[in-house]
C-alpha cells in the first residue's frame, strides 16, 4: 500500500485515476481546486477511509507526507485553458514547481500529465517521443502548450539536478463519462449536441485527425508508467486508432440516433491538422495498449451524457 498523491484528482481523468488507485489498496489524498473538477466526480468515494479530498491550489505550496505524486492540475480544454491563460501557465510552471519541491523534499516518485499538445501542429506523422514539435508560443493555445513543454523542462532539470524520481507522460485525446458537457472537446461537443438535437459544430472542413482514447485505457497506462522501475519518459499515450472530425461526428450521429445537422464553423488558430500517437515504447516498455475501441468507448459515453442531461431536464 502507498500513499499517494493525486493533483487535479476532482477532474475528468484525475476522478477515474483515484478510483483506480483506491481499487489497488493505497491511500489516496486528491487535491483540487475545483475549477473544473467536481465534487460529483469523487461523491461515491467519500465513504472510502482511504480517501482524502483537500480543496487547494498547487501555484501554493502544500505539504503532504506521500510516496508517489500525480501532477494532473491543470484545465485541459481550450475552452477553459483560455478562460485565463495567465492563471494556466502558472498552474503548469509553479504548479509544478511545487509539486516537484515536494517530491524532492519526501523523495517521493512524481508523474507530470503532460500532453499531445507538446507537438503543436506536427510536421511528423505520427508523432514519436522524439519528435521536437511545432507549436506558436505566442499563440493563443500557448498558455497550455508552451506551459506543459515548460513544466516538462522543468521536471528533467530536477532529475538531472536534483536526482528527483520523475515519470513524465503526453496524454493524447482522452474522452469518456466524467468530462464536462460544457468541456468544449470535440467528443463531449458533438455527443452533447447530438442528444439535444442542436447542429453539430464541425471546425474546418472535419478532415483534420485526431485519436481517442478511452479514459479506463489511460488511466491503466499512467499506473503502469508510474510503477515501472527503468522509464523516465516522456512516453506517449494514447489510441493510435486515427479519425477525421467528420468521421467522429457521423459516428455520434448513427450511435445517437440524432436528426441534429453537421454544420461547418472556421478552424481555430493553431489547431492541429494531425494527431496521432507513435505508441511503440509504452507497448514495448510498459506492455500497455488500448483495448476499448472507438465505438465501445462513444457507447459507454453517450450513455453517461444522457443520463447528466434527462437529470438537469428533471432538475429544471
Amino acid at each position: 500500500m502507498k500513499r499517494i498523491l493525486v493533483t487535479g484528482g476532482a477532474g475528468f481523468i484525475g476522478s477515474h485515476l483515484c478510483e483506480k488507485l483506491l481499487k489497488d489498496g493505497n491511500e489516496v489524498i486528491c487535491l483540487d481546486n475545483f475549477f473544473t473538477g467536481r465534487k460529483e466526480n469523487i461523491a461515491h468515494l467519500a465513504g472510502n477511509p482511504s480517501f482524502e479530498v483537500v480543496r487547494h491550489d498547487v501555484i501554493e505550496p502544500g505539504l503532504f507526507e506521500v510516496d508517489q505524486i500525480y501532477n494532473l492540475a491543470c484545465p485541459a480544454s481550450p475552452v477553459h485553458y483560455q478562460f485565463n491563460p495567465v492563471k494556466t501557465i502558472k498552474t503548469n510552471i509553479m504548479g509544478t514547481l511545487n509539486m516537484l519541491g515536494l517530491a524532492k523534499r519526501v523523495r517521493a516518485r512524481i508523474l507530470q500529465a503532460s500532453t499531445s499538445e507538446v507537438y503543436g501542429d506536427p510536421k511528423v506523422h505520427p508523432q514519436p517521443e522524439t519528435y521536437w514539435g511545432n507549436a506558436n508560443p505566442i499563440g493563443t493555445r500557448a498558455c497550455y502548450d508552451e506551459g506543459k513543454r515548460c513544466a516538462e523542462a522543468l521536471m528533467f532539470a530536477y532529475h538531472r539536478q536534483n536526482g528527483v524520481d520523475i515519470r513524465v507522460v503526453r496524454i493524447f485525446n482522452t474522452y469518456g463519462p466524467r468530462m464536462l458537457e460544457n468541456d468544449g472537446r470535440v467528443v463531449s461537443n458533438f455527443i452533447v449536441q447530438a442528444l439535444r438535437g442542436d447542429d453539430m459544430t464541425v471546425y474546418g472542413d472535419g478532415s483534420q485527425t485526431r485519436s481517442f482514447c478511452y479514459v479506463d485505457d489511460l488511466v491503466d497506462g499512467l499506473v503502469k508508467m508510474m510503477n515501472n522501475e527503468e522509464l523516465v519518459g516522456p512516453v506517449n499515450l494514447g489510441n493510435p486508432g486515427e479519425f477525421t472530425v467528420l468521421e467522429l461526428a457521423s459516428m455520434v450521429k448513427k450511435l445517437t440516433g440524432s436528426n441534429s445537422k453537421i454544420i461547418y464553423n472556421p478552424l481555430p488558430q493553431d489547431d492541429p491538422v494531425q494527431r496521432k500517437p507513435d505508441i511503440s515504447i509504452a507497448k514495448e516498455s510498459l506492455g500497455w495498449r488500448p483495448l476499448v475501441g472507438l465505438e465501445d468507448g462513444l457507447l459507454r459515453s453517450i450513455e453517461y451524457f444522457s443520463s447528466r442531461i434527462n437529470m438537469a431536464a428533471v432538475t429544471v
